[in-house]
């Protein structure tokens, strides 16, 4: 009796123009089906006013989690090999003071240039000409471009080129260039020695 009750309310439901005034006394089906919706609304509501914002914010926090756990690691190996680095970093002291050493002050160029005079002299070659060029100046040092125009035999350019970079001081050499001159198989030579200094505050 009650299933034909349910039935008899079901059809005589105004289905077109419902009375929301009335939903207490509405047909219990019509009741459970509006509020399976506006469950479905609230739930599908909350997930996409609330839970998904949660899940982007869980992802950027997974995200940093990761990052996290590499700057740690990266952390934890630099402290564990912490005596190793200093260890390093004395031994580059040593070697960074022991180049300084050979970077030559200013009262010792007068010695350099007499250094490249006297191996000219003793590779035979003819030295016309040492002239020291502009400072140019860099981040941590001072290049002293030294110009080099000299005259002699192949091989004797050769023992001054090797002579020069063998100095103790650090000498490098650019842009040479070498011609022939006369009909005696000597060479017109000339070429840009560097020597450097450490740069200081007054520079």
């Amino acid at each position: 009796m009650a299933l034909n009750e349910t039935f008899q309310q079901l059809k005589d439901f105004n289905y077109a123009d419902p009375d929301f005034e009335t939903v207490g006394v509405w047909p219990l089906p019509v009741r459970g089906i509006i509020l399976v919706l506006i469950l479905s609304l609230v739930l599908v509501g909350t997930y996409y006013f609330h839970i998904k914002d949660m899940g982007v914010q869980l992802q950027k926090v997974q995200a940093q989690e990761v990052k996290l756990k590499k700057t740690f690691e990266k952390r934890a190996f630099e402290a564990a090999n912490l005596e190793e680095y200093r260890e390093q970093m004395a031994e580059m002291e040593k070697i960074f003071g022991a180049l300084l050493a050979q970077l030559p002050s200013d009262t010792e160029v007068p010695g350099l240039l007499e250094d490249i005079t006297e191996l000219g002299q003793g590779a035979s070659l003819n030295i016309a000409s040492i002239t020291l060029q502009p400072e140019r100046s860099a981040e941590f040092y001072v290049e002293l471009p030294i110009k080099i125009v000299a005259q002699g035999g192949y091989h004797d350019v050769g023992a001054f080129v090797s002579g020069v970079a063998g100095l103790p001081r650090i000498v490098t050499l650019h842009d040479f260039s070498l011609s022939a001159r006369g009909n005696g198989g000597l060479l017109a030579l000339e070429i840009e020695a560097k020597t450097y200094r450490y740069k200081t505050q007054e520079d």
